[in-house]
């Protein structure tokens, strides 16, 4: 589960605990209103509960051994080794030995390693 939806749910989880049992709690409940309290309060705690038990997301480890060459050209990139467009990822990255990457012409790039770009 990615951290922006285990948020999501602590936060909906946490509202539905609190927001329509403290209401119906607060005008002298019936018997029905007091049971739909109740069961509203400990469906909005087990969501709580789930969400927290969650592991995070997004959790990749990526290793690249003894890569070949790489070639770019014309506006290419080239890698060898590890790329993690824009840093995704939370786990752990390793290259070991990478090969030659090489680039040629306009906008053109290569790594030999890891690229968080």
């Amino acid at each position: 589960m990615s951290q922006v939806w285990k948020i999501t749910v602590i936060v909906l989880a946490a509202a539905g605990v609190l927001s329509t049992p403290l209401i119906w709690l607060l005008n002298s409940p019936d018997a029905g209103q007091l049971t739909g309290a109740s069961i509203q309060a400990a469906v909005g705690i087990a969501a709580l509960v789930w969400a927290l038990l969650q592991p995070g997301g997004n959790h990749t480890d990526d290793t690249a051994v003894d890569t070949g060459q790489a070639r770019a050209s014309g506006g290419g990139t080239a890698v060898t080794g590890v790329r993690r467009p824009k840093g995704r990822g939370s786990g752990s990255a390793k290259a070991e030995g990478t090969g030659n990457a090489t680039a040629t012409g306009n906008d053109s790039s290569a790594i030999s390693g890891i690229d968080y770009s």
